[in-house]
Protein backbone atom coordinates (compact mmCIF):
# COMPACT_ATOMS: atom_id res chain seq x y z
CA UNK A 1 0.00 0.00 0.00
CA UNK A 2 2.18 3.00 1.16
CA UNK A 3 6.56 2.10 0.98
CA UNK A 4 9.34 4.06 1.14
CA UNK A 5 12.46 2.79 0.23
CA UNK A 6 15.75 4.59 1.53
CA UNK A 7 14.06 7.81 1.09
CA UNK A 8 16.16 11.37 1.30
CA UNK A 9 14.47 14.95 1.38
CA UNK A 10 16.74 17.85 0.91
CA UNK A 11 15.91 21.60 0.50
CA UNK A 12 17.94 24.31 0.50
CA UNK A 13 20.88 21.92 1.31
CA UNK A 14 19.40 21.14 4.17
CA UNK A 15 18.92 17.49 4.89
CA UNK A 16 14.86 17.18 5.87
CA UNK A 17 14.30 13.45 5.44
CA UNK A 18 17.23 10.95 6.07
CA UNK A 19 17.14 7.55 4.58
CA UNK A 20 13.36 6.42 5.70
CA UNK A 21 12.69 2.68 4.95
CA UNK A 22 9.39 1.39 5.52
CA UNK A 23 6.18 0.09 4.63
CA UNK A 24 2.37 0.61 5.54
CA UNK A 25 0.17 -2.06 5.01
CA UNK A 26 -3.45 -1.84 3.77
CA UNK A 27 -5.99 -1.02 6.76
CA UNK A 28 -2.98 0.02 9.20
CA UNK A 29 -3.14 2.78 11.68
CA UNK A 30 0.15 4.35 11.63
CA UNK A 31 1.45 6.92 13.89
CA UNK A 32 4.17 9.29 13.40
CA UNK A 33 5.50 10.64 15.87
CA UNK A 34 7.93 13.57 16.41
CA UNK A 35 8.66 17.16 17.70
CA UNK A 36 8.00 20.28 15.56
CA UNK A 37 10.60 20.43 12.88
CA UNK A 38 11.19 16.51 12.58
CA UNK A 39 9.96 15.99 9.11
CA UNK A 40 6.94 14.31 10.14
CA UNK A 41 4.37 17.14 7.84
CA UNK A 42 7.36 16.45 4.79
CA UNK A 43 6.22 12.85 4.88
CA UNK A 44 3.44 12.86 4.77
CA UNK A 45 3.33 15.32 1.70
CA UNK A 46 6.14 12.98 -0.11
CA UNK A 47 2.63 10.73 0.03
CA UNK A 48 0.49 13.26 -2.16
CA UNK A 49 3.74 13.70 -4.69
CA UNK A 50 3.94 17.55 -3.72
CA UNK A 51 7.54 16.72 -3.25
CA UNK A 52 9.61 13.97 -5.07
CA UNK A 53 12.52 12.70 -3.04
CA UNK A 54 16.31 13.54 -4.06
CA UNK A 55 17.23 9.73 -3.18
CA UNK A 56 15.20 6.30 -2.84
CA UNK A 57 11.56 5.99 -3.92
CA UNK A 58 7.73 6.68 -2.68
CA UNK A 59 5.17 3.74 -3.58
CA UNK A 60 1.57 5.11 -2.80
CA UNK A 61 -0.80 2.07 -4.09
CA UNK A 62 0.32 1.07 -7.65
CA UNK A 63 1.78 4.67 -7.92
CA UNK A 64 5.98 5.56 -7.40
CA UNK A 65 7.62 8.90 -6.94
CA UNK A 66 9.82 7.85 -9.96
CA UNK A 67 7.26 6.92 -12.75
CA UNK A 68 4.36 9.02 -12.00
CA UNK A 69 3.44 11.50 -14.64
CA UNK A 70 2.25 14.90 -13.37
CA UNK A 71 -1.26 14.15 -15.38
CA UNK A 72 -1.64 11.12 -13.00
CA UNK A 73 -1.02 13.33 -9.29
CA UNK A 74 -4.74 15.18 -9.04
CA UNK A 75 -6.26 11.67 -10.09
CA UNK A 76 -3.83 10.41 -7.07
CA UNK A 77 -4.74 12.65 -4.76
CA UNK A 78 -8.48 12.33 -4.99
CA UNK A 79 -7.79 9.14 -3.34
CA UNK A 80 -6.00 10.15 -0.63
CA UNK A 81 -7.70 11.73 2.06
CA UNK A 82 -5.53 14.26 4.08
CA UNK A 83 -6.54 16.62 7.07
CA UNK A 84 -4.71 19.84 8.01
CA UNK A 85 -4.39 20.71 11.56
CA UNK A 86 -5.49 24.15 10.77
CA UNK A 87 -8.70 23.19 8.98
CA UNK A 88 -8.49 24.99 5.85
CA UNK A 89 -12.25 25.15 5.31
CA UNK A 90 -13.65 27.66 3.06
CA UNK A 91 -14.82 30.13 5.29
CA UNK A 92 -17.88 31.28 2.92
CA UNK A 93 -19.09 28.02 2.27
CA UNK A 94 -21.54 26.00 4.09
CA UNK A 95 -20.50 22.96 6.37
CA UNK A 96 -22.54 21.00 3.48
CA UNK A 97 -21.10 22.50 0.53
CA UNK A 98 -16.79 22.44 2.67
CA UNK A 99 -17.62 18.68 2.41
CA UNK A 100 -19.28 18.59 -0.83
CA UNK A 101 -16.76 20.77 -2.75
CA UNK A 102 -14.23 17.85 -3.60
CA UNK A 103 -16.24 15.47 -5.00
CA UNK A 104 -18.69 17.97 -6.96
CA UNK A 105 -15.67 19.14 -8.85
CA UNK A 106 -15.16 15.89 -10.43
CA UNK A 107 -18.47 15.85 -12.26
CA UNK A 108 -20.44 13.25 -9.81
CA UNK A 109 -23.78 13.32 -10.36
CA UNK A 110 -25.77 15.95 -7.73
CA UNK A 111 -28.05 13.09 -6.08
CA UNK A 112 -24.76 11.17 -5.81
CA UNK A 113 -22.72 14.53 -4.33
CA UNK A 114 -25.79 15.16 -2.07
CA UNK A 115 -26.27 11.23 -0.87
CA UNK A 116 -22.38 11.06 -0.14
CA UNK A 117 -22.35 14.27 1.92
CA UNK A 118 -25.45 13.88 3.64
CA UNK A 119 -23.75 10.41 5.08
CA UNK A 120 -20.23 11.70 6.12
CA UNK A 121 -22.12 14.45 8.16
CA UNK A 122 -24.07 11.68 9.95
CA UNK A 123 -21.18 9.82 10.84
CA UNK A 124 -19.19 12.60 12.16
CA UNK A 125 -22.53 13.78 13.94
CA UNK A 126 -22.62 17.08 11.93
CA UNK A 127 -25.56 16.41 10.01
CA UNK A 128 -28.02 19.00 12.20
CA UNK A 129 -25.33 21.92 11.45
CA UNK A 130 -24.89 21.28 7.47
CA UNK A 131 -25.76 24.89 6.31
CA UNK A 132 -23.88 26.78 9.00
CA UNK A 133 -20.57 28.37 8.20
CA UNK A 134 -17.51 26.70 10.07
CA UNK A 135 -16.80 30.40 11.92
CA UNK A 136 -20.19 29.40 14.08
CA UNK A 137 -18.39 26.23 14.94
CA UNK A 138 -16.09 24.90 17.88
CA UNK A 139 -12.45 24.01 17.17
CA UNK A 140 -13.39 20.19 17.37
CA UNK A 141 -16.62 20.69 14.94
CA UNK A 142 -14.29 21.95 12.10
CA UNK A 143 -12.03 19.61 12.37
CA UNK A 144 -14.78 16.83 11.92
CA UNK A 145 -15.69 19.04 9.24
CA UNK A 146 -12.32 18.62 7.53
CA UNK A 147 -11.97 14.95 8.20
CA UNK A 148 -15.68 14.02 6.34
CA UNK A 149 -14.28 16.27 3.78
CA UNK A 150 -11.26 13.94 3.30
CA UNK A 151 -13.32 10.82 2.90
CA UNK A 152 -15.90 12.46 0.43
CA UNK A 153 -13.83 10.42 -2.23
CA UNK A 154 -13.75 6.94 -0.31
CA UNK A 155 -10.08 7.21 -0.17
CA UNK A 156 -7.95 4.25 0.59
CA UNK A 157 -5.60 6.21 2.33
CA UNK A 158 -5.88 8.85 5.01
CA UNK A 159 -3.33 11.10 5.93
CA UNK A 160 -3.99 13.39 9.40
CA UNK A 161 -1.41 16.03 9.84
CA UNK A 162 -1.99 17.17 13.58
CA UNK A 163 -5.38 16.52 13.53
CA UNK A 164 -6.09 16.59 17.23
CA UNK A 165 -3.38 19.39 18.48
CA UNK A 166 -5.40 22.56 18.50
CA UNK A 167 -8.68 20.53 20.40
CA UNK A 168 -9.55 19.65 23.73
CA UNK A 169 -9.47 16.15 25.34
CA UNK A 170 -13.27 15.56 24.58
CA UNK A 171 -13.06 16.75 21.06
CA UNK A 172 -9.78 14.68 20.82
CA UNK A 173 -11.43 11.67 21.68
CA UNK A 174 -14.47 12.06 19.58
CA UNK A 175 -11.71 12.74 16.79
CA UNK A 176 -9.99 9.40 17.22
CA UNK A 177 -13.29 7.63 17.46
CA UNK A 178 -13.81 8.54 14.10
CA UNK A 179 -11.00 7.62 12.99
CA UNK A 180 -10.52 4.81 14.38
CA UNK A 181 -14.27 3.49 12.74
CA UNK A 182 -12.67 4.97 9.61
CA UNK A 183 -10.01 2.54 9.65
CA UNK A 184 -11.98 0.04 10.57
CA UNK A 185 -13.80 -0.35 7.41
CA UNK A 186 -10.26 -1.07 5.71
CA UNK A 187 -8.72 3.02 5.41
CA UNK A 188 -5.34 2.90 5.79
CA UNK A 189 -4.72 6.16 8.10
CA UNK A 190 -0.81 7.64 8.84
CA UNK A 191 -1.05 10.02 11.65
CA UNK A 192 2.04 12.65 12.70
CA UNK A 193 1.04 13.81 16.21
CA UNK A 194 3.26 14.50 19.12
CA UNK A 195 0.54 14.47 21.63
CA UNK A 196 2.84 11.09 23.66
CA UNK A 197 -0.62 10.85 25.90
CA UNK A 198 -3.02 10.45 22.87
CA UNK A 199 -0.91 7.25 21.79
CA UNK A 200 -0.81 5.52 25.13
CA UNK A 201 -4.65 6.26 25.44
CA UNK A 202 -4.89 4.88 21.58
CA UNK A 203 -1.82 2.45 21.36
CA UNK A 204 -1.46 1.52 17.65
CA UNK A 205 1.63 1.00 15.62
CA UNK A 206 4.34 3.66 16.04
CA UNK A 207 7.39 5.30 13.88
CA UNK A 208 9.08 8.05 15.60
CA UNK A 209 11.03 11.14 13.45
CA UNK A 210 14.16 12.92 14.83
CA UNK A 211 15.91 15.36 12.80
CA UNK A 212 14.01 13.84 9.37
CA UNK A 213 15.50 10.10 10.60
CA UNK A 214 13.35 6.95 11.76
CA UNK A 215 14.51 6.88 15.10
CA UNK A 216 12.37 3.78 15.66
CA UNK A 217 9.41 2.04 14.73
CA UNK A 218 7.22 -0.58 16.78
CA UNK A 219 3.76 -2.22 17.18
CA UNK A 220 1.49 -1.35 19.43
CA UNK A 221 2.02 -3.39 23.27
CA UNK A 222 -1.85 -3.18 23.99
CA UNK A 223 -5.03 -4.29 22.23
CA UNK A 224 -7.09 -0.97 20.68
CA UNK A 225 -9.30 0.27 23.15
Amino acid sequence: MIEFQHVWYEREGRVILSDLDFEVARGEFVYVLGQTGSGKSTLLRMMLFDQRPTQGVVFVGEYDSESIQERQIPYVRRRIGFVFQDYKLLRDRSVFENVAFALAVTGTKGSEVKRRTLALLSQVDLLHKRDEKPSSLSGGEQQRVAIARALINEPYVLLADEPTANLDRESTERVMEILSDVNAKGTSIMMATHDIGLVERHPLRTMTLEDGALMASQAAQLEKS
